[in-house]
């Protein structure tokens, strides 16, 4: 079997639209069982997100960092699809507000706050943290 050197095709959806499309070496992003890693021609797969940052090393070498709340992950015929109800590039992201952002969801859940929307601010505010931490770190 010859070695195919095709790119990946990456696209990150949420419910707002695309976010980010194009050509890439590799995607990390973090399923219920871990970080998993895709590259060209892997199996197929639909795994479920949690709430971290996504990694895209696209053909040209940039690192798009990608915070999503959950969601999906499918790949197929080297097409990956981040399939999030939210998802915001990195470098779109301000840590210091994400970082406050945050504090307010994780003391609203402190003050007995368990509803779904509070949750749902605490995993985007995290995803957030994660993503513009990442982002800022030298690779």
């Amino acid at each position: 079997m010859a070695f195919d050197s095709s790119p990946l095709r990456v696209e990150v959806v949420s419910a707002d639209g695309l976010i980010w499309q194009g050509d890439a070496v590799s995607v990390v992003a973090r399923t219920m069982e871990g970080d998993i890693g895709i590259m060209a021609n892997h199996e197929p797969l639909l795994a479920i997100l949690v709430p971290s940052a996504a990694e895209v090393l696209s053909v040209d070498g940039k690192r798009e960092i990608v915070a999503v709340d959950g969601g999906f992950l499918s790949v197929s015929d080297n097409h990956v699809s981040v399939l999030s109800s939210y998802a915001r590039l990195a470098h779109e992201i301000s840590l210091p507000e994400a970082e406050l952002e945050l504090a307010r969801a994780q003391k609203a859940l402190e003050d007995g706050d368990i509803s779904t929307e509070t949750m749902q601010h605490v995993h985007r505010a995290s995803a957030q943290v994660r993503a513009a931490k990442r982002a800022s770190e030298k690779h």
